[in-house]
């Protein structure tokens, strides 16, 4: 892990292929899409961290790697919110040595600080669904999480969610991140909604427990909204402040930075 975790007030995510430098460089911290073929250097303000995302619970199809995995047995059922997306087996041997020897190697290779792990839920679903058939998902997602971080030993680790996981590997990341905690996109009924008190508390009960594990773990939020209705995004950010996580509210789409309204 890093020797010095820096506080992490403004951060942001951007998985486009045009982020604005110069509104890049404002954030403390940002999640960014590896594979696009640029420069991160102009991206970087003073003291930021660069986190390169990787889905470890699901691979999508547009993947250059996708057709060897599935090849290997590695992916499973399509993610029904997003069809071309199919979950990974954490389990299989091929999926693990990939991420090990490929996939974290080429994003620390570009210039990144850390990763961003995303999708761990998808284990958790899996095993919930078919306890018999996939013994050991989360388990396996432990297990990985936990060699990445021996294997690299100082670099940044941010995670999303994974909540199956998270009392496990709490003091093996720097960072956790309760996705949708105040306002989501609802899937079924195509907009925004604000989640009920009791998801919020759900989900900040179990992120303040895995600090409780790991003092130095930062906390983070990523709300949902319009971005025009600047008087509700600025509520969204005040909310979660106020409880003590460092925030960021976009669209769904994620395909650009969204500037904080400003008070």
């Amino acid at each position: 892990m890093l020797d010095q975790r820096p506080r992490i007030r403004c951060w942001g995510i951007d998985y486009g292929a045009d982020t604005d430098p110069a509104l890049a460089r404002s954030y403390d911290m940002l999640v960014l899409e590896p594979d696009h073929m640029r420069p991160i250097a102009p991206l970087r303000g003073p003291s930021a961290l660069l986190l390169g995302y990787l889905s470890l619970g699901e691979v999508d199809r547009s993947r250059p790697f996708f057709a060897e995995l599935d090849a290997s047995g590695a992916m499973l059922k399509p993610n029904p919110a997003w069809p071309s997306a199919r979950m990974a087996d954490l389990r299989a041997a091929s999926w693990r040595r990939y991420v090990l020897e490929n996939l974290v190697p080429a994003i620390l290779a570009t210039g990144y600080d850390g990763v961003f792990f995303d999708t761990l839920d998808s284990a958790e679903t899996l095993e919930r669904a078919s306890p018999v058939e996939n013994a050991g998902m989360i388990a396996a997602g432990i297990s990985l999480v936990k060699a990445i971080r021996s294997l690299f030993p100082r670099m940044f680790v941010m995670m999303n969610r994974g909540y199956a996981m998270l009392p496990e590997v709490a003091t093996s990341i720097d960072a956790a991140l309760g996705e949708a905690m105040a306002s989501r996109w609802n899937f079924a009924e195509k907009r925004y909604e604000m989640a009920s008190a009791s998801d919020w508390i759900w989900q900040a009960t179990r992120l303040r427990t895995a600090r409780a594990r790991n003092p130095s773990l930062s906390l983070l939020t990523l709300d949902y909204w319009e971005t025009g209705d600047t008087r509700t995004v600025a509520d969204l950010y005040a909310r979660e402040r106020a409880a003590g996580f460092s925030p960021y509210v976009a669209t769904l789409a994620l395909d650009h930075l969204v500037r904080e309204p400003e008070a």
